[in-house]
């Protein structure tokens, strides 16, 4: 194993104990309902309080990340994640069941903190979030095949999360290799670069993950009450989606930046956007399948180059979490926003909403992709690049760090010039003279030629 792999894996294991959750948020909701009773509006708001203290998490430990150490800070969230999760599947008291969901989704945030600096201070962040996906889909899917045969109840779901982040425990180990070395305290004071965008970014993702996570909440229910399937038959179908996605991350992940984030972002919006319409009108088992499995298969394709534009904002990996952390509050927004749209207007209608907000979406993340657009430079690359910590640069510059590219600035375009020699020719004199020898006309054509 190289020792890029060796320092990119630990981090894959920590993003995916952090997302985790929010993957299995459908049959934690249907759980909720079936299993302790709530009504689906109640379910979506523990759902919602899962991933609100998983969004806190990630606004509160973000920028503290380098300062208390990836490897103890990641600990501390898997620890939170598997004595939450395991409490709320250990008893069927609400109140408690809601106290250790508070707390395993505090856990799940701060695991995605850490992964999330961790990712943005890799060479190729758009990479490693995409493997990262891949991961998380996995591991989802195969828990969607495996759920329903455990058993009905709410114990299961939040046991296999738990179980999950325990198993990963050993990999926090190697979190010390894995991401960026603290900084200096000059660049730790340091202002947050690409405000502007950074900020219109994190706005639209709230939105864009709540219009997600509204369908995504309450898919289980469109499938069994409108469409008229079993739980089995909604979770392989579910599972099928995730296997999708598996296809649209490893297509996202062979391509890298050959199509730029432009494109997959904007068309890739447009597209689920259909998706959502198509599935929440289901009727049946074929338009419930496509509509899932299509939006499934372009859904984490975009949300990979969403991951990659942000951690390319600042390489330190403030934007990463802070948009990572918008992104959760959105989600969390999701389930009872999508039961109380589909409990006023249905299904259908709660589709074409979220389809007209995501088309209104495309147009800010589009337009952030293409202003700031480029390679980012990233550490380890300033003998290659000429770039530069800003701190470095005005202590050694005397304050004029703008003469010098900063560290994270987009990489400039090259151009090639082909220069031809000019043809070496006799040139006379401007009175019409001849020189009086050869030697001294080669003199002047020489001294003229330069």
């Amino acid at each position: 194993m190289s020792s890029r792999s060796r320092a990119t894996w630990p981090l894959i294991a920590v993003f995916t104990a952090g997302y985790l959750a929010s993957y299995l948020l459908p049959t934690v909701v249907g759980r909720l309902v079936s299993g302790l009773g709530l009504s689906p509006a109640q379910a979506g708001l523990v759902g919602s309080v899962l991933l609100l203290c998983s969004a806190g998490a990630g606004f509160t430990l973000g920028s503290r990340v380098e300062r208390i150490g990836p490897q103890r800070l990641a600990r501390a969230g898997l620890l939170l994640a598997v004595a939450g999760y395991g409490a709320a599947a250990a008893t069927t008291y609400l109140p408690l069941v809601v106290t250790g969901v508070a707390v395993g989704g505090f856990g799940s945030g701060t695991a995605m903190a850490v992964a999330s600096v961790g990712i943005a201070g890799l060479r190729d962040p758009h990479r490693a979030s995409s493997t990262g996906l891949l991961a998380v889909s996995a591991t989802a899917g195969a828990l969607y095949l495996v759920l329903p045969q455990l058993g009905g109840g709410h114990r299961m779901p939040f046991a296999a999360v738990a179980l999950v982040a325990a198993l990963v425990w050993p990999a926090t180990g190697r979190l010390g290799g894995a991401c960026q070395e603290a900084p200096s305290p000059e660049a730790g004071r340091s202002r947050i670069p690409r405000l502007r965008s950074g900020t219109v970014l994190a706005g639209a993702m709230v939105c864009w993950s709540m219009a997600q996570n509204s369908l995504w909440g309450v898919s289980s229910r469109i499938g069994q009450e409108q469409a008229g399937l079993s739980e089995v038959t909604v979770g392989t179908v579910l599972a099928v989606s995730l296997a999708a996605g598996l296809v649209g991350i490893s297509a996202a992940s062979a391509l890298g930046s050959k199509l730029g984030r432009a494109l997959p972002i904007g068309a890739g919006t447009v597209i689920i956007s259909g998706c959502i319409a198509l599935s929440s009108s289901a009727g049946g088992i074929n338009s419930f399948a496509s509509g899932e499995i299509l939006w499934n298969t372009f859904y984490p394709v975009v949300l990979s180059y969403l991951i990659g534009l942000a951690a390319s904002l600042d390489p330190r990996g403030r934007w990463a979490v802070l948009v990572g952390s918008a992104s959760s509050l959105g989600v969390a927004c999701g389930p009872i926003a999508g039961s109380l749209l589909s409990a006023h207007t249905g299904f259908p209608v709660m589709g074409l909403v979220l389809a007209a907000l995501l088309l209104l979406l495309a147009v800010p993340l589009t337009a952030v992709a293409l202003h700031t657009s480029g390679r980012p430079l990233v550490p380890g690359s300033v003998r290659r690049r000429g770039g530069a910590p800003a701190a470095l640069v005005a202590g050694r510059t005397g304050g004029l760090a703008a003469a010098v590219p900063e560290l994270g600035a987009p990489e400039l375009t090259v151009a090639e010039i082909s220069v031809e020699p000019l043809p070496r020719r006799k040139y006379r004199f401007s009175t019409g003279h001849q020189p009086k020898s050869k030697s001294a006309s080669k003199s002047y054509v020489s001294t003229s030629a330069k």
